[in-house]
Parts: C-alpha cells; sequence; structure tokens
C-alpha cells in the first residue's frame, strides 16, 4: 500500500468584499475604527491627520450607513474588516452629473496591504456603481499616497489635474490627484 505525502500549502488569508446596507454590528464597527486608526496612524487617512478619539470614529461609520447619497463597502480578511471605501453620488438635484459618482475614503489597514484586497474592492465598487446606472467614477488622492496612486492608474483611471494646495498637513501643502475612470471604456 502506498501512502501519499500531501504537500504543505500555506493557508491564503480568507478575503471578503462587501456592501454593508444595515447597521454595523458592534463588532465591525470596532474592527472598522480599528482599521481606520491603524490607517490614520500609517498616513493613509482619509483626510484625518490625527486620530480622533474613538467615538468620533464611531459616530463617523455610523453615519455614514444613514446618508442616502453614500455607499459603505468594507473589506475583509479572515472576518476581520481591514478597509473600506464609500461610493458618493450626486444630490439629486444634479442632474447633469447624475451619470457620475465619486469614490471616498479607499483605505486598508497596513497589515492588510499588498493582498490584492484593495484592488477586489475597487473592481466590486466599480461593478456595483455600473450597475446602478454609473458612467463615471471620480476618485482624488494626496500625491504622497503613491501605493494608492499605483492602484488607480493600475485600474484604468486617467489623472486628469493636480491641485499644488490639495491639502494641508503639519502646516505643509501637499499637492493632491484627480483621476476619472469611464466604466463603459473596455479599450
Amino acid at each position: 500500500m502506498t501512502v501519499s505525502n500531501p504537500q504543505h500549502h500555506p493557508q491564503q488569508p480568507t478575503q471578503l468584499v462587501e456592501l454593508i446596507r444595515e447597521p454595523l454590528s458592534l463588532g465591525d464597527l470596532n474592527d472598522l475604527c480599528d482599521a481606520t486608526e491603524l490607517a490614520i496612524e500609517n498616513g493613509g487617512g482619509f483626510g484625518w491627520v490625527n486620530v480622533p478619539d474613538r467615538n468620533s470614529l464611531e459616530l463617523y461609520w455610523q453615519g455614514v450607513i444613514t446618508v442616502p447619497s453614500r455607499l459603505l463597502f468594507v473589506a475583509r480578511q479572515d472576518d476581520v474588516i481591514c478597509g473600506s471605501a464609500q461610493l458618493v453620488f450626486p444630490p439629486k438635484n444634479n442632474q447633469a452629473q447624475a451619470m457620475s459618482a465619486n469614490i471616498y475614503s479607499l483605505f486598508l489597514a497596513p497589515w492588510a496591504r499588498k493582498s490584492g484586497l484593495a484592488s477586489r474592492l475597487l473592481k466590486y465598487i466599480e461593478t456595483i456603481a455600473h450597475s446602478d446606472g454609473v458612467d463615471i467614477i471620480n476618485i482624488d488622492v494626496r500625491a504622497t499616497q503613491n501605493d494608492a496612486i499605483q492602484l488607480y492608474e493600475g485600474a484604468g483611471y486617467q489623472r486628469i489635474g493636480t491641485h499644488p494646495r490639495y491639502a494641508k498637513i503639519e502646516n505643509e501643502y501637499v499637492s493632491g490627484h484627480y483621476y476619472y475612470k469611464d466604466l463603459n471604456d473596455q479599450s
């Protein structure tokens, strides 16, 4: 009788991206706040430069769910929320730009980066946006966020401009870049 010796393959972490439509559970809210704090501390915050107090973070994330013109997406690794992004639609009175939406605050906690999860999250957002009638997605990002810039450019986003005083961090101006992607352009 021959006994095979199965090769050991390290188990890949389970990854999931999802659209959150219900209020966050206490565990998910805690995970999201933890990931947010780590991202801000690592310079990948989305507007925040300093980590706000925990209550402010919790209120922020709970509030995002209540805004009808925002969709909250999360990324999970091994069932732990490790990142997020929002798809923001123009107000109903802006009929001229009803075909567009903005991706706001896409981030991953440092421990979840370089795993391909950010690309999966971005692609999922694009799929949901397109199914909701969005043709154009706009994104802006600080020029110092090289990983984010590589993500967007690698996904086909076109840089359309740079603002030399996009943000102010530690009393210094930082430039920012503006991007768009036509979801109907398959070339």
